[in-house]
């Protein structure tokens, strides 16, 4: 459903139209474009909570701008402009392509934690993934494993699927090059972010075709809503690490006794403060950046 317009950025005619509003992300169309504008929403455990999160959508929106310039040469991307866009959504909005998107979530893991964690203590496998016996909470794995999973509704949880599964949505060719773009990104991001003291657990990717034919990324990269960051001067496996991204607030909720199921309880003052401050020092550390 179309929301009211706002002024587009290509004359006083131009209308932009509301596509999507997703967990965190706004989809809107103007034109042969769209704009992808970037809330203070914060989602976990694939639900919306009702608090938001001061300057996130800002934040996010610097990062992946960021990490898309980084990576231009690996992988292309569907950023058109940061500045051609709304006033409205001025910081917070990226014009980009349009893509046919692929109906899978692209993880890439370095380290043993989370969600993976668990389904190796279960199965000894991470979506189908054999890994050796022993391993522990934020166990360095052997090499990068791809781990992707299902696009849920809002609402929904995304599930775990096998590179098998991932065939079978998509065919043998293009599976086999979303897990290499995938392990791709994540090697080269987890590089450059060593670089500045900071690991990067696990991404998630989003690929779409473009136009052309070209697998391409689109949404967000590399930001602390889309992995795991965690500083390497205190890097201690068999221990949950202090995280630079939002599993400081899936702590507190785990903590708060709520069931993971909506609606979700609003987030007190103090996790807000710390959530944030924890996106502002990871997003300077990794540009060298000071954030206004």
């Amino acid at each position: 459903m179309a929301a009211p317009g706002v002024p587009g950025p290509r004359g006083v005619l131009g209308r932009v139209e509301l596509l999507h509003s997703g967990k965190v992300r706004d989809v809107y169309a103007d034109g042969d474009d769209l704009i992808l504008v970037a809330s203070d929403r914060i989602s976990i455990y694939d639900v919306v909570l009702p608090t938001p999160i001061p300057d996130k959508g800002k934040l996010l929106t610097a990062l992946s701008l960021w990490w898309f310039a980084q990576l231009a040469d690996l992988v292309p991307n569907h950023v058109i402009s940061a500045t051609d866009v709304p006033a409205e959504f001025a910081g917070r909005a990226i014009r980009c392509r349009r893509l046919d998107m692929v109906p899978v979530e692209c993880v890439a893991r370095g380290y043993l934690t989370g969600g993976g964690l668990k389904e190796y203590q279960a199965t000894g496998k991470v979506s189908g993934v054999e890994l050796p016996r022993g391993l522990v909470e934020a166990s360095i794995l052997p090499e990068p494993i791809f781990t992707p999973s299902t696009k849920a509704p809002v609402g929904e949880h995304d599930e775990p699927i096998t590179f098998a599964e991932v065939v079978d949505k998509v065919g043998g060719e293009t599976a086999e090059r979303l897990r290499q773009i995938t392990i791709d990104v994540y090697r080269r991001g987890a590089e450059l972010a060593a670089d500045r003291g900071i690991l990067v657990a696990d991404t998630k990717i989003e690929l779409g075709w473009a136009a052309d034919g070209t697998l391409t990324i689109g949404d967000e990269l590399l930001t602390s809503d889309s992995s795991r960051f965690w500083p390497a001067e205190s890097y201690q496996p068999g221990r949950a690490q202090f995280s630079y991204d939002k599993q400081y607030v899936r702590d507190w909720a785990t903590g708060s006794g709520w069931d993971k199921q909506g609606p979700a309880p609003e987030v007190p003052a103090e996790v807000v403060e710390a959530t944030r401050a924890r996106y502002v020092d990871v997003y300077e550390k990794l540009t060298g950046n000071r954030w206004a």
